[in-house]
């Protein structure tokens, strides 16, 4: 283990594992490598667990059948604070990856370690109409897998056109009893045969050639205003959730020109996390993948963990 000096005072700190993220597979992570006697710092921008810890109540995390997001997110953070791994609240800016030892610029200081995990995440495009930001976690959702039970019986939509929204909205159907499914054009971008499955639901209706103007509702949400934009009128669907589907944006603007990244600027990664940059491991929705689940991204974390054991051990046996 190297001496570590004080990031706060703007010096520079090495540990033997930098993680980028404090999310579920950046705190998984953290558990392995610091139980596993790495020196390991996680650095978090904001509160750690990511999206899991604003999450109202989650009901697929095995062994807890209901818990809210920020108890779990806690549950994280304690267990990996338990095994000495260090949690440091900073912003990471910048990268330099061009030699054996990694350093992440932050905000705050420099910290630089013999390996880096990335679990930076994305975030889901939001539509930007009034009563959306107001409403997420009171019936607007970005995942039907997690949130879809809540509607039991009742009326929904899921907004976009793409292969996770026809994915989505055919998931949604086990649960409510209507499906509205709107789409701003005329034909929709998903594979040939979800579309095939979604034409055959008697449960869902597609609203072409439409736009959602406002998400309406006060504690909760009662309701979409959506826009014909080919006939310019509008009307009223009474629905109690709106799943929405229109992209994701990974959080990769500080790797510019430091990765490999794939044409919607996800981080490449092998099966084993590794990325472009040998010693550099990108874990969770910071790399293209067909679902962002806490379980994924935890199993994400432990995958890298045991590759960084496996890549010190060549490092230092090449020695």
């Amino acid at each position: 283990m190297i001496p570590r000096l004080d990031a706060r005072k703007g010096l520079s700190v090495m540990y033997d594992v930098i993680i980028v993220g404090g999310g579920p597979g950046g705190l998984t992570a953290a558990i392995y490598t610091s139980r596993a006697g790495w020196n390991t710092a996680v650095l978090e921008k904001e509160m750690p667990g990511g999206l899991m810890a604003s999450t109202d109540v989650i009901e697929n995390w095995p062994g807890r059948p209901a818990v809210s997001g920020a108890e779990l997110a806690e549950d994280f953070r304690e267990h990996a604070e338990r095994f000495g791994a260090e949690l440091v609240m900073d912003e990471a800016q910048s990268l330099d990856i061009s030699s054996e030892v990694k350093t992440v610029r932050g905000a705050a200081g420099e910290y630089s370690g013999r390996a880096l995990v990335l679990a930076t995440g994305s975030a889901p495009r939001t539509l930007g109409v009034p009563g959306e930001a107001r409403l997420t976690g009171r019936g607007v959702s970005y995942c039907a897998t997690c949130d879809g039970a809540f509607f039991g019986g009742k009326e929904v939509a899921c907004v976009g056109g793409g292969d996770a929204a026809v994915q989505e909205a055919l998931f949604l159907t086990r649960f409510a009893s209507k499906v509205y499914l709107i789409h701003r054009r005329d034909e929709l971008r998903a594979v040939q045969a979800l579309q095939e499955r979604l034409f055959a639901s008697e449960q869902i209706e597609v609203v072409w050639n439409s736009v959602v103007e406002e998400i309406m509702g006060d504690e909760s949400v009662t309701g979409l205003q959506v826009h014909n934009v080919t006939v310019g009128q509008s009307r009223e669907l009474p629905v109690s959730g709106v799943f929405i589907y229109v992209g994701h944006r990974p959080a990769t603007g500080f790797v510019s020109g430091e990765l490999e990244l794939d044409a919607d600027g996800y981080i490449k990664a092998d099966e084993d996390l590794g990325t472009s940059v040998p010693g550099v491991f990108a874990v969770g929705d910071v790399r293209h993948r067909l679902q962002r689940q806490i379980a994924t991204a935890v199993g994400d974390g432990a995958t890298a963990a045991m590759a960084i054991e496996e890549y010190f051990n060549q490092t230092t046996a090449g020695r």
